[in-house]
């Protein structure tokens, strides 16, 4: 079992910047693809970046591409979320995801098995 704490949220106006981080709680935590997504009111949850294990790939949701950071820590068992000129639009509870399935795709929630409680991100205009 795999517990992940996430933290940073916060209200930040409009071209402000925030980072979150996710801690998580595994002697193995290379072993686990790590994944941030996002959740409006009334929509989907849906994908905001991830990073390989060694954190040598990552990818973005084409939304944040440029303005977004993934990164991780394997030392210290932490992802980050390094967000910048944020929007209005980025409003959001953001969750970490961690997944340790070998060769396959993870890019949807139901990639990502282990996921923590959230942490909410409010972009004031």
């Amino acid at each position: 079992q795999v517990q992940l704490v996430e933290s940073g949220g916060g209200l930040v106006q409009a071209g402000g910047s925030l980072r979150l981080s996710c801690a998580a709680s595994t002697r193995f935590f290379v072993n686990y693809v790590m994944g941030w997504f996002r959740q409006a009111p009334e929509k989907e949850r849906e994908l905001v970046a991830v990073v390989s294990r060694n954190g040598a790939v990552t990818d973005y949701a084409r939304s944040v591409g440029g303005r977004f950071i993934i990164s991780r820590h394997n030392a210290n068992n932490t992802v980050y979320l390094q967000m910048n000129s944020l929007k209005p639009e980025d409003t959001a509870v953001y969750y970490c995801a961690a997944d340790p399935t070998f060769g396959a795709s993870h890019k949807t929630p139901g990639d990502f098995y282990y996921w923590g409680q959230g942490t909410q991100v409010t972009v004031s205009s």
